[in-house]
């Protein structure tokens, strides 16, 4: 009796002194192996990883599972680590302390997820790792100190990526390869160091150039898994592998022009040529008055590999389009200009000036739909449209001034775009545009008038001006600046008088009604018998709108 009940004692003690290692994630198996304790979960429905992992585990293999990202200390827990994979999840984003408490941590693979980017920071927490596998992801950057930290690396795979550019500076801050540099020669020294970096679309340009080099000159105990890297671009290069293809140096782009002053008869068509020279290729635009160019076309012709040429076409030239033109090219490297001057000339030349109007061409017939399509508190966006036989070469003018002005400010919109924004528009004051083909001047129907309001701060009397007031002979549109709109046809006198009695209804009504407040809306504004605005305009006889007619759409 007595050696059962010692026996009996014996093993309750061990089962509290023994560490509990038959403990398993739920949906996971757990077994031991020649490398430790191993914990498997290979295709469940994890979504996150797992929480309380016992802490004698040195292996996790967590695969084909649904974890979307590894947050902060995931598996701080697990202090013995030494293995860890997770591999074919939907992983996309790492935490810069995700591994963090993870110092014995050797093998990381996270092949074939959805990471487009790596805090390499977070390897700090992780110096004895020699194996990374990286590859089937979406990376498309590498830092110059992604590998600062990992000082005993020696696998290293970024296949299968997206990486386009790499500086030959990512491998010269590592570590390791400054270590292999000073015992080059020395067998022994230093262990092989294995790099995947194929099947990623390498763009060869000259930002490449000491990567390629790099590559070029790559021998033990560095070893590259796959020494045939290929170019994707640019066209030129696609396709060829790196020890194919010459990588020049960078150039900030060089600008010029075969004519930098220019003088043509008005009403000739204007052709400005500017010709860059730059590596990487550059981003060219043009420049009028400190202004951007969009309204002309612009086209840009791939000379070779570093020389490109782009005109800008000016149709049928304007006293308004005399002055500096500028053709500025941008590159990463830096930046270029050239001006070219352009004047108009007084004499008669061999290009004819342009005929009489009627005699242009059949557009003379064309109705363009004109409206204010928005208002702000100190501007307008005006909108058009037109039924055109050929809209891809048709061009427009807008004329824009003040309504008593006799010359206007002409602006010449490109093909394609049928918008303008006119800003900076003083208060109280009468304003014109129109809207007409090519060099036509404007015809009845094709212009809108328009009058800005008081430079007023009382907010509430703002929103109180939202309104469509209805006139006999149009309409009228006020926006929060006190801005009204109406056709060319309308005499004004009738707007400020529509506006008052407006304005005295309203007094009105306050009185009739004290202390409610009425919403003005397009209903309540309803012109009746015996409510009649701007009874002068009675007299005159209704017209029907025709196509071409001078009623314009306003909202």
């Amino acid at each position: 009796m007595d050696v059962l009940h010692v026996t009996l004692r014996i093993a309750v003690v061990f089962c509290f002194i023994t560490p509990v290692s038959s403990t398993c994630v739920t949906g996971c198996s757990c077994r031991d192996d020649k490398l430790g304790r191993s914990l498997l979960c290979m295709g469940t429905s994890l979504r996150q990883t797992p929480e309380d992992i016992p802490h004698d585990f040195a292996k996790i293999r967590i695969e084909n599972c649904h974890l979307t990202e590894l947050p902060q200390g995931s598996f701080s827990n697990v202090s013995a680590l030494e293995f860890l994979w997770l591999n074919f999840n939907e992983i996309t984003l790492m935490n810069i302390k995700s591994l963090e408490g993870l110092a014995n941590l050797t093998e990381l693979r996270l092949q074939g997820n959805k990471l487009t980017t790596v805090p390499w920071t977070a390897f700090q927490d992780t110096p004895k790792l020699k194996i990374l596998d990286l590859k089937h992801n979406r990376l498309d950057v590498l830092p110059k100190q992604a590998l600062r930290y990992l000082p005993a690396l020696t696998y290293l795979d970024l296949s299968f990526n997206q990486l386009s550019v790499i500086s030959k500076d990512v491998f010269h801050n590592w570590p390791l390869y400054e270590t292999a540099q000073k015992a080059w020669g020395k067998e022994g020294l230093v262990s092989n160091v294995v790099l995947a970096l194929h099947d990623n679309p390498w763009l060869c340009d000259c930002r490449l150039k000491g990567f390629v080099e790099f590559i070029k000159s790559v021998s033990p105990p560095i070893i590259l898994m796959n020494s045939y890297l290929m170019c994707s671009g640019p066209a030129s290069k696609a396709g060829k592998f790196f020890h194919e293809i010459p990588v020049k140096s960078c150039m900030k782009p060089e600008a010029s022009s075969p004519e930098t002053n220019i003088t043509l008869p008005l009403g000739a068509n204007a052709i400005l040529s500017c010709l860059v020279k730059a590596r990487p290729s550059p981003t060219i635009h043009w420049m009028y008055s400190l202004k951007i160019i969009r309204g002309f076309t612009v086209t840009e012709t791939q000379v070779d590999e570093e020389t490109v040429t782009s005109q800008l076409v000016i149709p049928s030239l304007h006293l308004a389009e005399r002055g500096l033109y500028t053709c500025v090219a941008n590159n990463f490297i830096g930046n270029s200009s050239v001006s070219i001057m352009v004047d108009i000339s007084s004499s008669p030349s061999s290009f004819p000036l342009p005929p009489p109007v009627p005699m242009l061409s059949s557009d003379d017939n064309t109705f363009i739909e004109i409206r204010i399509a928005k208002q702000t508190v100190y501007g307008i966006t005006l909108e058009w449209h037109a039924e055109l036989d050929n809209p891809a070469e048709t061009w427009f003018t807008i004329h824009f001034g003040k309504y008593d002005t006799p010359k206007k400010e002409m602006i010449y919109i490109g093909p394609g775009i049928n918008s303008y924004s006119v800003g900076n528009l003083l208060p109280v004051t009468k304003y014109e545009v129109c809207v007409s083909l090519k060099n036509h001047p404007p015809r009845e129907g094709q212009c809108i008038v328009f009058v800005t309001g008081n430079d007023t701060s009382e907010m509430e009397q703002r929103k109180r001006l939202i309104h469509i007031i209805v006139i006999v002979c149009a309409m009228v549109l006020s926006v929060p600046a006190g801005m009204y709109a109406c056709t060319i046809e309308i005499r004004f006198s009738c707007v400020e008088r529509c506006v008052d009695l407006w304005k005295k209804r309203r007094q009105e009504n306050r009185e009739n009604q004290p202390g409610m407040e009425r919403q003005g809306t397009f209903d309540s504004l309803q012109a009746t018998s015996e409510e009649v605005l701007c009874r002068d305009l009675e007299e005159k006889p209704k017209r029907k709108r025709e196509k071409g007619g001078s009623a314009a759409y306003m909202y």
